[in-house]
């Protein structure tokens, strides 16, 4: 099947910007002219691309023909640079899946590392985040998950450890004897999404046991640290994050040198294996010198 790269690249603008009228905007054209191609690759591919409304998302074929799309544009951009070409073309940003927890800590830094790309950050669990890849809608992502997606390369980059953290007032209420499975069951707990485990898993290890403690939902890494400094509950937060307040006192261990370890993958597509290849140094550059070995 032969696709048209003015098509293929309406449908990532609409996906992208999210309505016609911006794609229009971006690509230099009418809105007639986007919705237009866009029409013109359903009816070739057969299929809905795109779920009109505010905003405009992707059906599941419609992401992965704009991720098709966005690698193409990276490698386009690469090429250029090899070619010392006088007027380089616009640049396509990198599709990435990373957890909330790493872009919270510590891979901000190893992006801003990486000057000449542009970056889409997609952010999931660190169990589901190679998903994103075997879809084929991200040309990388950080993951837990150390088996390579197929077409994929696979770096361990160091474990995210985590503290089963709480405020002391919120200690000193609900474990005036200790931490326990039994007191534990009925301690405010946070969670970040419905796919976040790690709390369950350090009771688990643990206590031996991995009660329904009542939760709250709260999907910042941020949003945690703060909850558990105002004594809304207890939470797995990553050490880097709590190291300043677990050292002033504002957070305690709930069990003392009783951490849970997260290991850390960098997968990455190996078609664009010379494209991301300075953003993969970058990468593990700067996860070798935060992340600690298992």
């Amino acid at each position: 099947m032969q696709l048209d790269y003015g098509q293929l690249q309406a449908l990532a603008a609409i996906l992208r910007t999210g309505g016609f009228d911006a794609a229009a905007h971006e690509l230099g054209v009418t809105p007639s002219a986007v919705s237009q191609r866009l029409k013109a690759l359903e009816d070739q591919i057969g299929t809905l691309l795109v779920h009109r409304g505010q905003p405009c998302k992707g059906t599941d074929v419609g992401r992965r023909l704009a991720s098709h799309m966005a690698n193409i544009g990276v490698l386009e951009h690469n090429l250029v640079k090899d070619l010392d070409a006088l007027v380089p073309g616009p640049q396509t940003p990198v599709r990435i899946a990373v957890n909330a927890d790493s872009l919270a800590t510590w891979f901000l830094p190893a992006l801003a590392n990486v000057p000449d790309l542009l970056f889409d950050l997609v952010v999931d669990d660190q169990e589901y985040s190679a998903d994103w890849l075997r879809r084929g809608e991200v040309a990388a992502a950080v993951t837990s998950n150390d088996r390579p997606v197929a077409g994929c390369d696979s770096t361990p980059l160091g474990v995210l450890r985590y503290v089963a953290t709480a405020s002391p007032a919120f200690v000193a209420r609900h474990f005036p004897d200790g931490v326990t499975a039994h007191s534990i069951s009925s301690a405010p707990m946070l969670l970040f999404d419905p796919k976040d485990y790690l709390q369950r898993r350090w009771m688990q290890i643990h206590l031996g046991s991995k009660p329904t403690p009542p939760s709250h939902r709260l999907p910042s890494s941020q949003g945690f640290v703060e909850a558990c400094i105002l004594g809304m509950g207890w939470g797995m937060n990553p050490e880097i994050l709590v190291r300043p307040h677990l050292k002033s006192g504002a957070l305690v261990p709930l069990i003392q040198n009783a951490t849970f370890d997260t290991p850390l993958f960098w997968q990455s597509s190996r078609l664009l294996g010379p494209a991301l290849g300075p953003l993969t140094r970058a990468v593990r550059k700067k996860a070798k010198v935060i992340l600690p070995k298992e």
